[in-house]
């Protein structure tokens, strides 16, 4: 089956919801794209226990600092839409920057104990952007599970602790991380 392409929240949302009440597990991968093995390890892990796994692609400008360089983020649509397929992904939530943060838009998450030590006290702010676009992701793809890498221990943490926190209802997956013939962690 060709790979869905969704745009909007709203869109998504409906998606969801219809297929919630047809009774099926819906899973999550967030990612920013420019996918890689390790991204397609954690689509295949997904695919193994629920119905529907949307993959989502959004450059998040939120978890950018300011010496970070959001318009050099490595993208490539058409191969991850490609490394999707390959996995067994049936979604990709696709949305615009825009579509994610609208003029109007004023809240951001903090979690604050966990984000303020190792990477989140060299980077103030990421964890922020992190755990808001997360929760605006589960809000648009309703997964009953989302799937990380383990690569990214302090984002695992910190989205538990979102998710516990404001009651999302949602599964936390963290699947080992893969790694290069050198042993380093894919990324």
């Amino acid at each position: 089956m060709p790979l869905t392409i969704i745009t909007t929240i709203k869109e998504m949302q409906d998606l969801s919801d219809t297929l919630r009440k047809q009774g099926k597990t819906i899973a999550c991968v967030p990612t920013m794209g420019y996918l890689h093995a390790g991204h397609a390890s954690l689509i295949k892990e997904a695919v193994k226990s629920h119905d529907t796994v949307i993959t989502t692609i959004f450059v998040n400008p939120l978890q950018f600092g300011p010496k970070e360089d959001f318009e050099r983020y490595p993208r490539d649509t058409e191969r991850d839409k490609n490394i999707i397929e390959a996995s067994g992904g049936s979604i990709l939530f696709y949305p615009s920057i825009d579509e994610m943060y609208p003029p109007d838009y004023q809240t951001t998450i903090s979690v604050t104990n966990i984000s303020k030590s190792f990477e989140g006290a060299f980077r103030p702010g990421h964890f922020e952007g992190v755990a808001t676009v997360v929760a605006k992701l589960f809000g648009a793809t309703k997964p009953h599970t989302a799937f990380f890498g383990q690569k990214d221990y302090q984002q695992t943490l910190i989205i538990k602790q979102m998710v516990h926190d404001l009651n999302l209802g949602t599964c936390i997956s963290i699947v080992p991380t893969l790694r290069e013939s050198s042993g380093l962690a894919m990324s």
